[in-house]
């Protein structure tokens, strides 16, 4: 694919990703808007998304992301990048609906294709990592190289997951040699927490349940919790993780409650538990070691459902009853 070419004589372009937008998610996003302005200074981009943490607000160009998106007039190039347009917020929903060309360009198993062109490579670490893939290096800045750097070390849990490859770690040592204080940006954007952030990780961590004969383990918060904390799912970034971190666990589960019975689920993995089949089955998706889902009914609902689609995914590599 050919960015430059598909934008050619284009004025209006539209750059959006998923609701409730993480790291990769806004470093591409934010890649792929500071690309289009430097290489095509003649068109409007604009770049919607729900507003994301305040941690990124150091990308270039956090500060133009419209989060109301009260636009009305279409777009001639609408881009979708790490999701798919059912995962947009509505209102740019309605805005990529009545785009005349839109691009969809992503990194989830789950996501076969949406809109006119799509780009879909699920072995790429990180959406971040394809829009480096695609951009034009001649135009590649240290504001840029940060953005696309951040995308990959919160999709890879710095360069961590099982997702990293050496591709990935080559494309990571060619961005820090832009210069910028690569050691501070992982600090602050993904170890480090609030004073409340850890508190709310502590409650979650000490009310986990195990199950499966200890090998899954599950944690939630419900609407009264996080009131009484004050804090919304943008505190909650990577609390699944340490989750998963836990000794003899295959595969972790934290959800928060979004509304009357219904919850937003997070799921993580080993080897044992391909976690973007459990979540397809609720209409979810992402990775074989990281996906998500939204689940309506009871929390014991909720986890005696999954527990039947992860217990059949062990069963298939063998991780239960006696590995």
């Amino acid at each position: 694919m050919n960015i430059l070419q598909e934008c050619q004589g284009v004025s209006r372009i539209a750059i959006t990703g998923h609701v409730r937008p993480d790291g990769d998610c806004v470093g591409s996003c934010l890649a792929l808007y500071q690309y289009l302005q430097k290489r095509l200074p003649q068109a409007q981009v604009r770049v919607y998304l729900e507003q994301p943490a305040e941690t990124f607000a150091q990308i270039k160009g956090y500060d133009q992301i419209d989060s109301q998106c009260e636009d009305t007039e279409p777009y001639d190039v609408f881009f979708v990048l790490d999701s798919i347009p059912e995962r947009m917020m509505e209102p740019a929903k309605k805005l990529y609906d009545k785009a005349l060309k839109t691009i969809n360009i992503d990194h989830h198993i789950s996501n076969t294709g949406a809109g006119d062109i799509f780009w879909v490579v699920p072995d790429a670490s990180s959406t971040a990592e394809l829009i480096y893939e695609l951009i034009d290096k001649s135009a590649m800045d240290a504001d840029m190289a940060m953005a696309i750097y951040i995308g990959i070390i919160h999709d890879t849990g710095v360069f961590q997951y099982s997702n990293t490859s050496p591709k990935t770690m080559e494309i990571g040592a060619e961005l820090i040699r832009y210069g910028f204080d690569f050691p501070r940006l992982i600090l602050e954007t993904f170890y480090q927490r609030t004073y409340v952030q850890s508190q709310v990780l502590g409650r979650v961590l000490l009310e986990s349940i195990r199950f499966m004969d200890g090998s899954c383990i599950v944690s939630c918060l419900d609407r009264k919790t996080m009131d009484f904390y004050n804090v919304n799912n943008k505190d909650l970034d990577g609390i699944v993780n340490h989750l998963r971190n836990i000794e003899g666990i295959h595969c972790a589960i934290f959800m928060y409650q979004t509304d009357v019975l219904e919850y937003k689920v997070s799921l993580r993995s080993d080897e044992w538990v391909d976690v973007s089949k459990v979540a397809a089955f609720f209409g979810g998706g992402g990775h074989k070691r990281a996906a998500g889902c939204i689940m309506r009914g009871t929390f014991h609902d909720c986890v005696n459902n999954l527990s039947l689609h992860i217990k059949e995914e062990m069963e298939k590599t063998g991780g239960s009853d006696g590995r």
